[in-house]
């Protein structure tokens, strides 16, 4: 075996080869379940990143309130949480497609773009990260646990439930129509992709923080919910941005999809549908007729 392209290998592939050997089903497997691991992951990183950072500033913005220092506000927020999916959608977008949220991932497996299966390792992958994320800022933001909740949604005052999730199913429709728009569509510009996602999530924050939280993320909502054990309302958050994005979805396949063009005939199925108009025209006889001998 040469020796240079031993070096070359990861674990995972010498592993696949002493069970597998060169080409066999141990490295299609394995190398496969690499491949899978990483989506996973990356879901997870990135999911962990959106709830770290974006309710993280929650956190840090009740302990500026509290020491008498001007906040974030809810503006500051919202570019928090705008700006790190543009960070995670560039950085980890290659890899997974930055799902980062249990709405879009559902809707990709509605609109039949993901199998149900890796459709739900997505979503744990999603749920995981947040967890983790809500459980360490509570060991690092212990005041915020009562407070704000470690940055969970919370409704407004006066907010009824049905205006809750009407409002996280129109600000995630939107952020799942750019999604389709930006990324799955062949057609669009995929460098824009992260900025033009970033900041409709900025502007959902901002349009829904008063009345939802703007979340447009169950696992956004959960991670937090989960860490700090404030389940209010919670079906809110799942109810409102699955609906959203279902319709963001098939709105735009049913009205927007570049739909597939039939392609012309060529030369050769023209001539071989002459030939078959001329034969039926003569009653079968032409094509009955044998070749004369010379």
């Amino acid at each position: 075996m040469n020796n240079s392209r031993d070096h070359q290998l990861g674990p995972f592939e010498r592993l696949a080869l002493m069970f597998g050997g060169e080409g066999g089903k141990g490295t299609a497997y394995l190398t496969s379940a690499t491949e899978n691991y990483k989506k996973y992951f990356a879901e997870l990183l990135g999911t962990f990143a959106l709830v770290f950072v974006g309710s993280g500033c929650v956190c840090a913005d009740y302990y500026l309130v509290k020491s008498g220092s001007q906040g974030f506000g809810l503006l500051g927020i919202a570019i928090a949480f705008g700006f790190v999916v543009v960070a995670v959608a560039y950085s980890l977008g290659y890899i997974s497609g930055a799902h980062i949220n249990p709405a879009v991932t559902v809707t990709m497996v509605a609109t039949k773009r993901m199998t149900a299966g890796v459709g739900i390792m997505y979503i744990f992958s999603q749920v995981a990260g947040a967890t983790f994320a809500g459980y360490l800022l509570k060991l690092l933001f212990p005041e915020a646990l009562a407070s704000v909740f470690l940055g969970t949604c919370v409704l407004g005052s006066t907010v009824t439930i049905s205006q809750a999730i009407g409002m996280e199913a129109v600000i995630t429709f939107l952020l799942v129509f750019v999604v389709f728009a930006t990324v799955i569509d062949k057609r669009a510009t995929p460098a824009l992709a992260g900025l033009a996602i970033g900041f409709v999530v900025l502007f959902g924050v901002m349009v829904g923080g008063a009345i939802s939280g703007g979340s447009m993320n169950p696992a956004r909502v959960f991670g937090p919910a989960m860490a700090s054990g404030h389940f209010a309302n919670h079906y809110v958050w799942w109810i409102g941005p699955i609906i959203g994005g279902l319709l963001a979805g098939f709105s735009y396949d049913l009205f927007f999809s570049e739909k597939k063009k039939e392609l012309p005939l060529n030369s050769s199925s023209v001539h071989k549908k002459r030939v078959n108009r001329v034969r039926k025209s003569n009653n079968g006889k032409l094509g009955n007729r044998r070749p004369s001998l010379a």
